[in-house]
């Protein structure tokens, strides 16, 4: 039996609103109460494990408070693509970020910065963070390899 994988979009989408209800600080129960399921139906658009239709979306931006295209957007210039999505697990990954304290945080304070260009310089420098402590990741693992091999 085969197991089945969400489409990414709908993973995306489901991310988007998992985002959105932590950010007003909403449990699922509650949004579930408010666009009339329940909660674990909640958990599986959350996952991309359902698929959210049109009205049922609609409803759902409207109790969170965002248009509708805040739940495809990856960008305000570009339509939503599965291209920058990843595979599944960073899907995971992401929703496991966004519901600790530092990732609702993080995302609280950034969606507070409303210059374009400060978000813009604020994720490069982030990616550049990212970026050099995988480097320093990559280098102490080479030193550690180096003196095991030596060792030996």
């Amino acid at each position: 039996m085969s197991v089945k994988l969400p489409n990414p979009i709908d993973a995306y989408v489901g991310s988007r609103v998992r985002m959105r209800r932590l950010m007003l600080g909403m449990s699922q129960e509650r949004l579930a109460d408010q666009i009339g399921v329940t909660f674990q139906q909640v958990q599986k658009y959350e996952r991309g494990m359902n698929r959210i239709g049109a009205s049922r979306l609609q409803t759902i931006a409207t109790v969170l408070a965002i248009p509708v295209s805040f739940f495809f957007q990856q960008d305000a210039s570009q339509p939503l693509t599965t291209e920058g999505l990843g595979h599944l697990a960073g899907l995971e990954d992401l929703s496991d970020f966004l519901a600790s304290k530092e990732g609702l945080g993080l995302n609280k304070a950034f969606m507070k910065i409303a210059n374009r260009g400060v978000r813009e310089s604020v994720l490069r420098l982030v990616t550049s963070l990212a970026n050099a402590t995988e480097c320093i990741l990559a280098r102490s693992q080479a030193v550690t390899d180096i003196h095991s091999d030596q060792r030996n």
